[in-house]
């Protein structure tokens, strides 16, 4: 693809600077914009769940506010992915910014009318959050066609400063609207930004290459995701260690408020400089994050960020004061942002640009359901001990979890040359089957005394077939002959496993001369295509 080739020739001799992918003026241009759709989605949560207030006593309509805001994200998630890499991305980035713009206008007209109710605010806030599900997807596959692979771990850091400052601008400038104004300039504002920002999307002059094959069908597209996710060992560890993080994590952000509460004068004010000082802890980190990463290896930072958390948790746990308080929630940030740019680094070096929003869609859902489940669980830990103890247990337990998964669920693999490849010959067909599933024999004539390496290799042989889409894969032996093996690959259709030759990357050509090292006939393997007849 050629995004992805003049990714890679910018990336001889590309700076390494923290701050380095922000002289590259697409990438400029689309951070500005992403850093105010998050404020803009800060904005709204804040606006939101102050006019629940005004519209109801009810505390559980007013926590399902941020329900109806975080639900999407996790329920479209997969479907989402799948579409940015199905469609034209850019045109599916634009459509996300006035989606939500729409949905702010709607707000505003149904607040300055007096018609808005606790159901329609939530109904709203859900449509919202459904533009939030469709946009983080498609950024993060946007962002490694911008920049060089080199600059990569950089922007994806440059992404977590605009998602912490966006933290901190947001709720500020809310809330100053809402003091001053009124709710209903919030989402004035929100639509404002959005529209502003999708005509900013629309300068991009990104090139989209379809395929000649056509567009996936959605619901094969969302399997593949899936499927590539589940046969990837270094995708499968970074969703253990993700998840796990943020479960335990969670548990600082999920009682913060009656942390907050309970320090010496606490209140909405103390509340508030303790998510700005975390905030500010995260950015400072992402300067430092190519030293880290330099200096360290991605395991071995991940674990320190997490001893860091856990500190950080411990300490908040026992803080009487802001003074104590303020110095612990900026080592947070910093643990937090850490942590979780070296994983998403490595999710987003772990997929093919063909499969890259679906995978960083998984991504985004386990942080969300581990999120999701963490708050509930210590919450409830809290309700049966108290906040302090519930933070203790967190602290102590996200350290072992997190040692016990890098020890049982370690990342072996060697990184994997993703790069595309046309080195597999397409088939022809005479006459293209229209419908039904195709399978694929090959025949290898293996010695007897080099079978198990074989098998071994055929192993990963399996993983690769199904992460490029297959249905099914089985190795077959002949009883009769024991020198002869069948590799048996199953399709959906013809279409989809032509497929399949657009997916071929340089590892899988890689790992088929290791294949082709075993054959022992004097010709090469026979490879036969089949029609499965209904």
């Amino acid at each position: 693809m050629r995004l992805e080739a003049d990714a890679a020739a910018r990336g001889a001799g590309a700076s390494l600077s923290p701050l380095a992918p922000l002289s590259l003026p697409v990438f400029r241009m689309l951070w500005l914009t992403w850093m105010a759709a998050n404020t803009c989605m800060w904005m709204n949560d804040v606006a939101a769940a102050w006019l629940m207030t005004t519209l109801t006593t009810s505390p559980i309509l007013v926590a399902l506010v941020q329900t109806a805001s975080t639900l999407p994200v996790f329920l479209l998630g997969l479907p989402s992915g799948a579409l940015a890499d199905i469609l034209d991305r850019r045109r599916y980035f634009i459509a996300t910014q006035f989606w939500v713009a729409a949905v702010a206008l709607v707000l505003c007209v149904a607040v300055l009318s007096g018609g808005m109710s606790a159901p329609l605010l939530l109904a709203l806030t859900f449509a919202n959050g459904i533009g939030l599900a469709m946009r983080w997807p498609v950024f993060s596959a946007i962002v490694p066609e911008l920049v060089s692979r080199p600059q990569l771990p950089a922007a994806l850091a440059l992404n977590g400063v605009a998602m912490n400052a966006s933290r901190i601008i947001g709720p500020l400038l809310a809330g100053a609207i809402i003091a001053s104004a009124g709710s209903a300039w919030v989402f004035v504002l929100n639509a404002v930004l959005s529209v502003v920002s999708g005509l900013v999307i629309m300068r991009w002059k990104r090139t989209h290459v379809p395929s000649p094959l056509g567009r996936e069908k959605l619901g094969s597209a969302m399997r593949v995701g899936v499927q590539f996710v589940r046969q990837s060992p270094r995708m499968r560890a970074v969703l253990w260690r993700i998840g796990l993080f943020f479960f335990h994590a969670t548990a600082l952000l999920a009682l913060l408020p009656l942390l907050a509460r309970g320090l010496e004068g606490g209140g909405a004010g103390t509340f508030t400089l303790l998510l700005a000082s975390m905030g500010a802890g995260a950015i400072t980190a992402a300067m430092f994050l190519p030293r880290l990463r330099q200096a360290m290896a991605r395991d071995v930072l991940v674990m320190r960020g997490t001893m860091l958390q856990a500190a950080a948790t411990a300490v908040m746990a026992v803080a009487p004061n802001v003074y104590v308080a303020v110095p612990a929630m900026f080592v947070g940030g910093m643990a937090w942002i850490t942590t979780a740019n070296s994983l998403s680094v490595s999710a987003q070096l772990a997929l093919p640009n063909w499969v890259r929003a679906r995978g960083m869609s998984i991504y985004q859902m386990a942080i969300m359901g581990a999120t999701a489940l963490g708050a509930a669980v210590w919450g409830q830990v809290a309700t049966w001990s108290d906040v302090h103890l519930s933070l203790a247990i967190a602290a102590a337990t996200g350290v072992l979890a997190m040692a016990l998964v890098q020890r049982w669920v370690a990342d072996r693999s060697l990184e994997e040359d993703l790069s595309p490849s046309r080195a597999f010959k397409v088939p022809v067909a005479d006459i293209a089957p229209e419908a039904g599933r195709v399978v694929v024999t090959i025949e290898y004539l293996i010695q007897p005394a080099r079978a198990p390496e074989f098998r071994a290799v055929m192993q990963e042989s399996r993983r690769s077939r199904l992460r490029q889409g297959a249905l099914d894969w089985q190795l077959l032996h002949d009883i009769s002959n024991p020198t002869r093996y069948v590799e048996r690959i199953e399709d959906e259709s013809w279409t989809e496993h032509l497929r399949r030759f657009d997916r071929v990357t340089a590892s899988d050509v890689a790992l088929r001369d290791r294949k082709l090292a075993f054959h022992t006939g004097d010709a090469p393997p026979k490879v036969t295509r089949w029609t499965v007849e209904r």
